[in-house]
């Protein structure tokens, strides 16, 4: 058998292309943000090179429409002709991939070696004249997307730097406009240390103004409330009214996080503007803080983390984590500082954020026990802050669920029973976890079966008397696997309450998702079903104290009754906000065509005379 014949990739640069403008960037607009990377990258370099470099950016539009032309210029460290036959004609090479060149590789921005790709998405052409730094003569080079290129020799020295020039392609308007360019380049370079010019033909100005001082040291940014204020506002398109500064123990990475002004969504995304190495890197980076600090929206610089290809997200790697972690603590510092020293301005983060805080209470017990008095709850007592509720100096009974607090608290408010609604996210950890932060607070957890306990029983002769009722109601709701008692019971306006077992609970979901599921997964829930049906009986508590129960339960139609009973049954599934099953709405339907056609023939035969 004959060695193998080693062969290369062919790579399609038109699909190359593609890939860059359809799948790998977000938008064609891009493309200036990765010319800029390069220069800022080029100047870094040359940095390294020349101690004390002053770096900068002229950005140059000239035409308009499809005849418009953009010139970028940087005096970075320039490419010699080794380095253009090297790093672009190389698909996936880099200048930046040598620990052995001028600078370390954390030391700048790209590292794909793709970047200037991304301009055949605007233009059919890109020529570069660039000087080298190191010396050698002024190089041109010509890029079409067919893959072809050419290089030439300049007789003529030029300063050291690179100049790429565009020119734009059909449909490619507008990402050549002054407006739009002037304002992608703030976007994308509003950190950078040296100036970035945009020139058209009758204007000149810088877009990046001097820097601020509490970006090097976020903590002076505290001193400068309005100037951050207006920063972020101007960035990040909201107008915010509070923020925390942002900062890791390496000093490598700083932010603000800005408080949004709005409630939002605990799934609302999280659209975080990320600076790598001064250079916007990331408009919606999601994963750069903890989950639950999804009420803020945050400007982050750092020189530490790794970009994807795009350079639009970052890996998700222990680095990644540590900063997080880090970035997570500022905001909890914070925010514990506050809770000492400035609680009214607390109070209005909770008051917009609660849930937010929530979050970070569960996690964090030292926090849960400085905001608890703050946080708001739904209760019997109406929607109160935990403090006040504590303060009653009432055992607080809470729920785990929102129907089981529906279900109970008609009954719990009549008997001034306080109790807390802890179904919502976070809420019943908290109140589980709430006497371990303040001593003084009795919670407990109640379920509906715990509330009959405080029902009066009847009386001997009235058991006696309601025997048959009873015995009646139960053969009634046998088929719905539910067993009657008669109790009296606060609010008198309620006529029966129903309750679920935990068996009777998992039956009724099984049920609910029997009736929707497809015939063989049915079949399975159905043979799940018939274990639990034993077991699996709830009760409906009648209330003798109601009058309409009363004289239910003392008639003797038995035509009436057992239909009666029936209504009485889904009117309680109605009221504890249970799903009803096919078979109760068809009862319920039923029973309202009865009770109407009952109406109408009474009507008839007295006349139409309600008297």
């Amino acid at each position: 058998m004959s060695s193998a014949d080693p062969y290369r990739f062919q790579v399609n640069l038109s699909g190359m292309i593609d890939i860059l403008s359809n799948h790998l960037y977000s938008s064609p607009k891009v493309f200036l943000r990765e010319l800029m990377q390069n220069a800022t990258d080029a100047i870094t370099a040359r940095r390294k090179l020349e101690t004390g470099h002053k770096g900068s950016v002229m950005v140059e539009l000239s035409g308009d429409g499809s005849s418009a032309t953009m010139t970028v210029e940087d005096n970075g460290i320039g490419l010699t002709e080794e380095e253009i036959h090297e790093f672009l004609a190389m698909i996936g090479q880099s200048s930046k991939r040598d620990s052995d060149s001028l600078a370390a590789e954390t030391s700048f921005i790209g590292r794909f070696g793709i970047g200037l790709l991304s301009c055949f998405m605007v233009s059919d052409e890109i020529i570069m004249l660039t000087q080298s730094a190191k010396g050698g003569p002024a190089m041109e080079w010509r890029g079409k997307p067919d893959g072809t290129y050419t290089i030439r020799k300049l007789e003529t020295k030029l300063s050291p730097g690179t100049k790429v020039y565009l020119r734009c392609k059909p449909e490619a308007e507008m990402y050549f406009e002054p407006d739009e360019v002037g304002e992608k380049l703030f976007y994308y370079g509003a950190l950078l240390p040296y100036p970035i010019t945009l020139r058209t033909s009758d204007s000149s100005r810088v877009i990046n103004a001097e820097l601020p001082v509490w970006i090097e040291e976020p903590g002076l940014a505290r001193s400068r409330r309005q100037e951050v204020l207006q920063f972020g506002q101007r960035l990040l398109g909201e107008q915010f009214g509070d923020f925390i500064p942002l900062r890791t123990a390496s000093g490598r990475t700083g932010g603000i996080a800005y408080i949004l002004p709005h409630a939002v969504n605990l799934n609302a995304r999280r659209s975080n503007r990320v600076y790598l190495k001064q250079m916007l890197v990331s408009e919606k980076a999601e994963n750069v803080l903890p989950e639950w600090a999804f009420f803020v929206k945050c400007l982050i610089w750092t020189d530490e983390l790794q970009p994807t290809a795009s350079r639009e997200h970052f890996y998700e790697n222990e680095r990644l984590e540590q900063i997080r972690e880090e970035l997570g603590d500022s905001i909890r510092d914070e925010l514990l500082r506050m809770a000492e020293y400035d609680p009214d301005r607390l109070q209005a983060i909770i008051r917009l954020h609660a849930l937010s805080m929530k979050a970070l209470a569960v996690e964090d017990d030292a926090f849960f026990g400085l905001i608890y008095r703050w946080l708001p709850f739904e209760s019997t007592y109406g929607s109160m802050e935990l403090g006040a509720l504590v303060r009653e100096g009432q055992k607080i009974y809470y729920t785990f669920t929102v129907d089981e607090y529906r279900q109970i608290t008609h009954v719990a408010a009549a008997q001034s029973l306080l109790v807390v609604n802890g179904g919502y996210i976070y809420d019943g950890a908290l109140l589980s976890i709430l006497p371990q932060v303040c001593p003084e607070a009795d919670t407990e957890l109640l379920s509906v079966d715990d509330i009959s306990l405080s029902f009066v029983e009847l009386s001997s002769v009235e058991r006696n008397r309601y025997y048959d009722f009873l015995r009646m109601a139960d053969s009634v709701l046998q088929r719905f696997r539910c067993h009657v008692e008669l109790k009296r019971f606060k609010p008198a306006e309620l006529p029966a309450l129903y309750t679920l077992s935990k068996e009777s609970a998992a039956l009724r979901s099984l049920e609910a998702a029997e009736e929707k599921s497809t015939e063989l997964l049915s079949s399975v829930l159905k043979n799940l079903s018939a274990s639990l049906n034993e077991a699996a009986y709830a009760k409906l508590y009648f209330n003798l104290d109601n009058p309409m129960i009363a004289r239910i339960a003392d008639s003797s139609d038995k035509v009436m009754l057992p239909i009666a009973i029936e209504m009485l049954y889904v009117n309680a599934l109605m009221m504890g906000h249970y799903p009803m099953s096919r078979e109760e709405l068809a009862v319920l339907n039923k029973g309202i065509v009865r009770f109407i056609d009952w109406g109408l023939a009474k009507s008839a035969q007295t006349g139409g005379d309600d008297q």
